[in-house]
Parts: structure tokens; sequence; C-alpha cells
């Protein structure tokens, strides 16, 4: 596992950079000296963002859908020819959902796992030979406490975010002796529109924030326990409040004991 003191001078890519959780990320490995490489599907929202950074000129915007193949190979190849390297690739950008299982369409349940899985997986694939030539770097993976509990209202979003965790935990495996790490972190409830934009039954944004998000962590304050957690190199990494790190305890303790909690939990 490297460790790190700080960042200075590292390319460290972003997906889903543009709002949240990665846009709060960019600004932390910003200050920590990276070199940022923000991706999301609107240019000008990254730029946005961008510009707000510390040392903006040395930062990249590049726009991509990452569901789309070609769109992620173009965006990787720009990556090397701007950068030429990378160190981190923090796979953040991701989808959340609100609603009940007898709800949820098969084209909404297909719309999530795309892109909270196997964009990820396609992503990290295309990166990883660069990863295994430079014989360094990290992966790394913002899965969820709710890809560890699974909870109601929430199937196909846990279930991709499992997934997505177990994934990484073989990948961890297979290149564990060619210098490369690979992270998952696992948020709780923190503020950004995550809610807002989770997708209902139908597959469209439920519109509206929820109180527990409303009232997590602030996103600063998440991306600083992340990264300073990257730094050490930690590999498993919970970030949430008391309730969400108790949760995850149990999970492991007492599995039966979580389900008790979790039909009691009020989480929409």
């Amino acid at each position: 596992m490297a460790k790190l003191d700080n960042l200075d001078g590292k390319v460290v890519w972003i997906t889903g950079a543009s709002s949240g959780l990665g846009k709060a990320l960019a600004q932390e490995c910003a200050l920590q000296g990276a070199h940022v490489v923000l991706t999301a599907r609107r240019f000008e929202e990254l730029e946005n963002v961008r510009v707000g950074l510390l040392n903006p000129d040395q930062h990249l915007s590049i726009a991509a859908d990452i569901t789309d193949e070609s769109q992620v190979r173009h965006a990787f190849d720009k990556v090397l020819e701007c950068k030429g390297r990378i160190d981190w690739l923090i796979n953040n950008a991701g989808l959340s959902q609100r609603a009940l299982i007898t709800e949820t369409t098969m084209q909404t349940e297909r719309a999530i796992m795309e892109l909270d899985y196997f964009s990820q997986v396609f992503l990290t694939k295309t990166a990883l030979p660069a990863f295994l030539q430079q014989k360094s770097g990290r992966i790394v993976f913002v899965s969820s406490v709710a890809g560890l509990l699974g909870t109601q209202y929430r199937a196909s979003y846990s279930a991709a975010k499992a997934a997505i965790h177990m994934w990484a935990n073989s990948l961890r495996a297979e290149v564990a002796d060619e210098g490369v790490d690979v992270s998952v972190i696992f948020p709780g409830f923190v503020k950004t529109n995550v809610s807002i934009n989770a997708l209902n039954g139908e597959g469209k944004a439920q519109g509206f924030d929820n109180e527990v998000t409303a009232n997590g962590l602030e996103a600063d304050e998440f991306a600083q326990i992340a990264v300073k957690a990257l730094l050490k190199g930690d590999e498993y990494i919970v970030v949430g409040g008391r309730k969400e790190v108790l949760g995850t305890w149990v999970s492991r303790l007492s599995p039966s004991t979580l389900y008790k909690m979790i039909r009691k939990a009020k989480v929409k």
C-alpha cells in the first residue's frame, strides 16, 4: 500500500466531477497539489468547477458520457496525451434510486447498473494497462454504505454499489504484486443532489431532496476525510455519520440484527 504525504504533481482523474462528491474530491485533491482531470457529460459545468480550483491552469476538463465506450476511450487517450500518466483514477460517477422494487421497471434496473457498475468496469479496464505499465497508482471506486447494507427504496442502487465493491476486491487481489493499489469508499449520507437526481421507478429524476441527505455530512468534509484516507493507503473507507458507521459494523458482526434494524429504519 503506497502512502503519500500529498499529491504534488500527481495526476488524479475524477469522473462525475461536475458536482457533488466529485466536485468536492476535485477541490480537495487540488488543495493537495494534484493535477486534476475532470470528467462528466457537460463541458461548461466542468469548466465552472475547474476555474474554481486552486491553480486552475494545471487542471483539465474532458467531457464524456462514461456509458459510451468510444467516448471513454477518447477521454483516456486525451488524459495520456495531455498529462502523460494517471496516478489516481477515482470512479465516482453514479446514480441513485428512490423506488420500491415493485415500482421499478427493468429498464430502470438496467440503467442504474449500466452507470454504477458496467461503465466503471469499462473505464477501469481501459485505464488498467497504463497503471500496470507504470507499476504504480491507485484505482478508487466510490461505492456506498447502501452497497454494504441494502435498504428499502434502493434495491438496484445497493446491488450495483455492492457489485462494484466485489469487483474492486477481485481487482485488488489480481494487481497486488504489480504496484497498483485499489481502494473503495463507502459514503453515507452527504449533502449533495444525489436524492434530487435519484431515479424513481420509471427512470425519471425524483426531483426533491430527502431529510437524511439534507442533514448529512458536508461534501467538503467528506472529501477531506476520503482523500486523507487515500493518502494513508487505506483500502476500505467508510465516510458517514454515526448511524451509517454503526450499520456497517453491525453488518459484519451480526447480519440478522442488521436486517431487523433496516426493517424498522425510515430511509426514504
